[in-house]
């Protein structure tokens, strides 16, 4: 592999030639595939800006989300907004790719016709051609990490065969489609090369790797081949779901040093008859015995879960149940959200949506309020304790990091003191005494520098 596959650096052949705003919406699925990309255009000479606050380049790329009514609005009004730029004449091109334009191909192009081309969620590396360019095929597992660069997302499978009752997400992705793992592999030593040492390993349904390759789950086998790989110092699991749990990933989690003890599952809701209503093929007892299992097989696993208040035929009775559940379990990390009809799903044509909103807003609310108070007694708990922290970067008077209990963007963080440790360095590990915590962040001071 030479120099310029392995980093993902513009050629010189065509370098200056145009500039590329890419902006990525919604999830690190999205931002994988904005990654690949951008490589995928530098390579071919452009200059590329990810996420720019006052986006400036001749071309915009919008990559949009379209899980839910308040990620569709924001992906909708940032191609609103560039298509105006585009007839001030301040934009020369607009493309949208990813999962809104999947979803709602033929209505966007009839509502934005300002927009040059669609792209859907697997097809744009047509964009390549339609810009005049080649796809490279040598670059296909290359990357320009927009992360900073200790850190990467690694997505090993494509969409899900649940179908839970209120979720798009299938219609969008379609089937599950699992990575081989020597696939896998290749492209974690490539990362590990260019200075990854933490992954964040994402799917929409991670247990259900390997059953469509291998006939067989094989998630465990995965996670315990990727921690075998010499540089990989953390690995962080997100996105599963909690029937049919592959227990020999207890093991792995257990065993692996560099496998953190660290588990995004989303259980959404614990009353029978919510769960039977949300296809989720899981009861309340079962749910129980998973969290009990988790927490007996794993010793101080930190569980993120995400919770859904006001699905069509949620009682008082059903919420009520939902919170004791909270109590508890005491889930280290959790979000919740209202339900939302999304068309084309389950619940759109079966349920009627009975809930008020401001009954699930206030549900909402005393959830999370009880959740806050949970997770600052959690937080709490932490003082006195050393923990190793990563560095993710330096912001005023702080140096910002993460303990392995702590995914990227969405969990808490660790505060450091910048004055009396300013020759810390971004990316590296250091064992950090925890002297305080609030609801959400702890502080730290480094005791091995």
């Amino acid at each position: 592999m030479n120099r310029n596959q392995e980093f993902c650096l513009p050629s010189r052949e065509g370098r200056g030639e145009s500039s590329i705003d890419v902006i990525t919406l919604g999830c690190s699925k999205n931002l994988v595939d904005s990654e690949r990309l951008i490589c995928q255009l530098e390579a071919a000479g452009y200059r590329v800006t990810h996420d720019s606050e006052e986006p400036q380049g001749e071309i915009a790329v919008v990559n949009t989300c379209g899980f839910i009514a308040d990620a569709q609005e924001e992906s909708i009004n940032t191609i609103l907004e560039l298509a105006q730029r585009k007839n001030e004449g301040r934009l020369k091109r607009l493309y949208v790719m990813g999962c809104l334009s999947q979803r709602f191909l033929k209505d966007l192009q009839k509502e934005i016709p300002e927009v040059d081309r669609y792209f859907g969620k697997f097809d744009w590396n047509e964009l390549l051609t339609e810009l005049g360019k080649s796809y490279r095929e040598d670059l296909r597992l290359q990357r320009r990490l927009t992360t900073p660069r200790h850190y990467a997302y690694l997505k090993i499978s494509e969409g899900c065969d649940r179908h839970c009752s209120y979720c798009a997400i299938p219609i969008i992705t379609g089937r599950h489609v699992s990575r081989p793992m020597e696939e896998i592999e290749e492209e974690v030593r490539g990362l590990v090369r260019q200075g990854v040492k933490e992954f964040q390993i994402i799917a929409q349904e991670l247990t259900y790797y390997g059953l469509d390759l291998y006939h067989e789950r094989r998630i465990a086998q995965l996670v315990e081949r990727i921690s075998l790989i010499p540089g990989v110092e953390w690995i962080r699991l997100h996105y599963a779901y909690p029937t049919d749990f592959p227990h020999d990933l207890f093991r792995v989690m257990r065993e692996r040093p560099n496998v953190c003890k660290y588990m995004d599952v989303a259980l959404q809701h614990i009353a029978d008859p919510v769960l039977k209503a949300m296809r989720r093929h899981i009861t309340r007892e079962e749910t129980y015995r998973f969290v009990e299992d988790f927490r007996r097989e794993v010793p101080g696993v930190h569980l993120r879960t995400t919770l859904m208040v006001g699905h069509p035929g949620e009682t008082e009775k059903a919420f009520q149940e939902l919170l004791e559940f909270v109590r508890w379990a005491r889930f280290e990390r959790m979000g919740a959200f209202a339900y939302s009809e999304e068309m084309g799903t389950y619940s759109a044509s079966a349920y009627s949506d009975d809930i008020p909103e401001e009954v699930k807003q206030a549900r909402l609310s005393k959830l999370m309020r009880l959740q806050q108070r949970i997770s600052g007694e959690i937080q709490a708990e932490k003082v006195g304790q050393t923990l190793r922290v990563i560095i993710d970067r330096r912001e005023g008077d702080y140096f910002v990091g993460r303990t392995e209990f702590d995914s990227p963007e969405v969990d808490p963080e660790v505060l450091i003191d910048a004055a009396k440790n300013a020759d810390l360095r971004l990316g590296e590990f250091y064992d950090c005494r925890i002297t305080e915590a609030d609801d959400f962040d702890l502080y730290g001071v480094v005791i091995n520098n």
